[in-house]
């Protein structure tokens, strides 16, 4: 018997989702943060490990601040029910800052959520290279005339030890 039914989690995600797409319009990422327990895990390659909502919830606000609108549309996801993992393919899209019609930029990224139940996640990965793709994209997008909207409070280049 399978660990959580793919419904269970189909929503878990769409949740996720919906409390990121909030939290990118808003600015306020602590919506998103709130979809993680407590005590969550979030692996993140280029800037290390983070304990816990409270550490997730602050490093995501600041790596964030600088963009005015980012999105994450999905390519394929994929469920496992014994396990309690969705994993994922999505961009990380910034529209054309002076071409409403213009082809965005964007980066992809694999994402792994562990869940652990009651619409939570315990854990997250994301898998993506920093310096090939998200380095080059924001910086096109900065040449094509995107502007940030605070100084960026983290380095891409030189990650947290």
């Amino acid at each position: 018997m399978a660990k959580y039914s793919r419904e269970e989690l189909e929503r878990a995600l769409a949740t996720y989702n919906e409390a990121r797409d909030r939290a990118s319009q808003s600015g306020d990422w602590t919506i998103w943060a709130a979809v993680f327990t407590e005590d969550a895990d979030y692996i993140e390659h280029a800037y290390g490990v983070f304990k816990g909502r409270a550490a997730i919830s602050d490093w995501i606000t600041k790596v964030m601040a600088p963009f005015p609108h980012m999105t994450f549309p999905q390519d394929w996801v994929a469920y496992d029910e014994d396990t309690g993992s969705v994993v994922f393919q999505c961009q990380n899209r910034l529209e054309h800052p002076t071409d409403p019609g213009g082809d965005p930029f964007e980066f992809p990224s694999w994402t792994r959520l562990t869940y652990a139940g009651d619409g939570k996640w315990s854990c997250e990965e994301d898998i993506y290279n920093p310096a090939r793709d998200a380095n080059r994209v924001v910086g096109a997008w900065l040449a094509a005339g995107g502007k940030f909207e605070t100084d960026p409070q983290v380095d891409m280049e030189h990650p947290p030890a």
